[in-house]
């Protein structure tokens, strides 16, 4: 079987979850606050705009240090942690989840030039196909590698996501595909280091939970904006190389 194989994340290239994490940060700072209320103490908290929390997440700045100049500070701070963690997955949280503006033209270009995309994410396959089938995309889908831990996608682990496109690269040999003009696509270093330790081309986009600076420091194949640019790059490559024997 000759049709390329594109693996792809799925929070960042499909699925815009930069309002769910800015509502998390925002209930987890009312939590605290509430909490702090319950013993008589008096915390100060700051908001930061949803620009600003988002670009510090791009960035990398360590969730302690935003924890921080939100106004905690000692166990305030681990509270908040430990809060987030908790309701990041949470199903009223997950609603806030929308699919990136440029994400379905990416994937009806992909299946208009017969490539097959493989979703490998760190997020539970039935929340997956929950959004999928919410925002009429299943269509778009050939496999499907998840993880069974809600929380193994907020912590971003790069040796599951290693493990995880292994897996997935594994199967689609096993079922016949021909693997050596595939891609993987993510918006993390952890997708970045997945497929150049399993050997296959990578495309980051900068639409998702890293600023185009730290991600250009793990040496992509391709530094791109979003889904749609990047099907576009690969169509061109799929044409220029020509059919595959």
């Amino acid at each position: 079987m000759s049709a390329i194989t594109i693996f792809c994340d799925f929070d960042g290239p499909i699925a815009d979850v930069s309002e769910r994490y800015y509502a998390t940060y925002r209930q987890g700072l009312a939590w605290v606050q509430n909490q702090a209320q319950l013993q008589n103490d008096q915390v100060a908290i700051r908001y930061l705009s949803k620009s600003q929390f988002w670009t510090f997440k791009q960035n990398r700045v360590p969730d302690r240090q935003i924890a921080h100049w939100s106004g905690l500070d000692g166990g305030y701070i681990d509270a908040f942690l430990a809060q987030v963690s908790r309701i990041v997955n949470h199903a009223a949280l997950l609603d806030h989840d929308q699919v990136q503006p440029q994400a379905r033209a990416g994937l009806e270009l992909l299946r208009q030039c017969g490539a097959r995309v493989v979703l490998v994410t760190l997020r539970p396959p039935e929340q997956v196909m929950q959004f999928l089938n919410q925002h009429n995309l299943h269509w778009a889908i050939s496999d499907l590698y998840g993880m069974p831990r809600v929380d193994a996608a907020y912590k971003n682990q790069a040796s599951h996501k290693v493990e995880r496109l292994r897996a997935a690269i594994a199967t689609q040999q096993r079922q016949g595909y021909d693997l050596r003009h595939s891609w993987m696509i993510g918006d993390t270093e952890a997708d970045i280091m997945a497929g150049q330790t399993l050997g296959i081309d990578t495309v980051a986009v900068t639409c998702g939970i890293r600023s185009s600076s730290y991600l250009q420091s793990f040496r992509p194949t391709h530094l791109l904006p979003d889904l749609w640019t990047a099907c576009q790059k690969i169509q061109q490559r799929a044409t220029l190389a020509g059919p595959r024997g």
